[in-house]
């Protein structure tokens, strides 16, 4: 199946989405990158916390895919620092499947939290609907503030 076609697209945007992925397994790196660029995303990979959380706080990223281990600053450290100067969406992406981990990365501020192995379709569409959902609260509050 060739998800790149419009009958196939499993979400259709006004606009491309840059998704901003922070994970040192460049396997997995190449195939999401691969997955979400069929379906309408830009993906900006880096493989550590430090340079993950200096590309965020570029900002111009729809959302953040991030792995909980990374070498150095590791995905929980990133989300938190993140959070306190950003509302991007963060879904981790993790081996750390174990209930404390993902309570602790929910409660500091991760959106979505998705244990590897995961299917690719269902990371995409989650990274769709929080961007959407973010898109869709900002737009509201600058309507509200214009009129």
């Amino acid at each position: 199946m060739d998800l790149g076609t419009e009958s196939e697209r499993l979400y259709r945007h006004t606009r491309m989405l840059r998704v901003l992925l922070v994970d040192d397994d460049l396997d997995l790196a190449k195939l999401l990158a691969e997955y979400l660029g069929k379906n309408d995303a830009e993906v900006v990979h880096v493989a550590t916390g430090e340079l993950g959380l200096a590309r965020a706080k570029e900002g111009g990223f729809d959302a953040v895919l991030l792995d909980v281990m990374l070498p150095g600053l590791d995905g929980f450290e990133v989300c938190r620092a993140l959070r306190a100067s950003s509302d991007v969406p963060v879904v981790m992406l993790t081996a750390r499947g174990d209930d404390d981990a993902r309570i602790v990365g929910l409660e500091i501020g991760a959106d979505d939290y998705v244990v590897k192995p995961f299917v690719v379709r269902e990371v995409i569409l989650r990274v769709n609907a929080l961007a959407n959902r973010i898109a869709e609260r900002r737009q509201r509050l600058s309507a509200a503030t214009t009129t």
